[in-house]
């Protein structure tokens, strides 16, 4: 008896692989703004094999980040060509986040209205590097005022701002940054000893906010207290100055308050 004839079998259809992706945790754009990020929070500078094991990168992955990232000008070499600062366009990058056009108005306003109660000239500065930066300024109605534009550089060993900002430094990289700074002599009364300068700024920690006695310019003094954001790093600097013909170092201290509650409202808008 004849067997029935087989059908033909189907074509069995080759499975479709989906393409495999990198996981994002070990991606190469990941990998880089780890390591910016790690730069930007030490706030100093840190070798080669520093950022491979803070990584927890090979150092060659670590060497070819560095490479990209210096030649996009995100990192920079420190002075001594080993190791690794941040960057210019890091910077830029920085200041134009804090600059951006929908909450700068908020902040201007802010500012605004704490010279309207303090009845001096204050300002919003951050930290550019080893300078200040000025942010945003508002000036107070006297015809005797000093003018800084916003964007202008002022030194850290001798205004309020700056050593407020090497005062909220962790000790290491303080000490890494005064050690690195040139301390030119201002006035009569800037700080140009290394150690008088720690020691001022371990009293700015414990007191809170920071003075300028004369010692960026003469017949000039300054209060500044730290803008911290939601997670309570001082991402920038309030301050009020004024001349000593108005105003005295006491009265700036009693302005402080004032500051204080708006670098609270500062905050909010970082």
């Amino acid at each position: 008896m004849p067997r029935p004839a087989r059908s033909a079998a189907a074509p069995v259809a080759a499975p479709v692989v989906a393409p495999v992706e990198e996981p994002v945790s070990g991606s190469s754009a990941e990998r880089s703004l780890r390591l910016l990020a790690l730069l930007a929070h030490e706030g100093r500078a840190l070798s080669l094999a520093d950022l491979a094991a803070q990584l927890g990168l090979p150092k060659g992955t670590a060497h070819r980040i560095c490479t990209q990232l210096l030649a996009t000008g995100f990192l920079a070499r420190d002075l001594d060509e080993r190791s690794f600062v941040v960057g210019p366009a890091l910077r830029q990058l920085a200041f134009d986040t804090l600059n951006h056009g929908s909450v700068r108005g908020l902040r201007h306003e802010v500012l605004a209205a704490l010279v309207q109660e303090v009845g001096e000239t204050c300002n919003l500065t951050t930290l550019d590097g080893a300078r200040v930066l000025y942010l945003d300024r508002v000036e107070a109605q006297w015809p005797l005022r000093l003018t800084l534009d916003v964007g202008s550089h002022v030194p850290l060993h001798c205004t309020a701002s700056g050593k407020l900002f090497l005062a909220q430094m962790p000790k290491k990289a303080r000490d890494a940054m005064i050690d690195g700074l040139p301390l030119p002599r201002m006035t009569a009364s800037t700080l140009t000893d290394p150690a008088a300068l720690r020691a001022e700024c371990d009293a700015i920690a414990q007191d809170g906010f920071s003075r300028d006695r004369e010692e960026f310019m003469a017949g000039l003094v300054a209060v500044a207290v730290p803008v911290r954001d939601a997670a309570g790093e001082v991402r920038a600097a309030l301050a009020v100055h004024a001349p000593t013909a108005r105003m005295s170092m006491a009265d700036a201290e009693r302005r402080i308050d004032a500051l204080k509650a708006a670098a609270l409202r500062m905050g909010g808008l970082l």
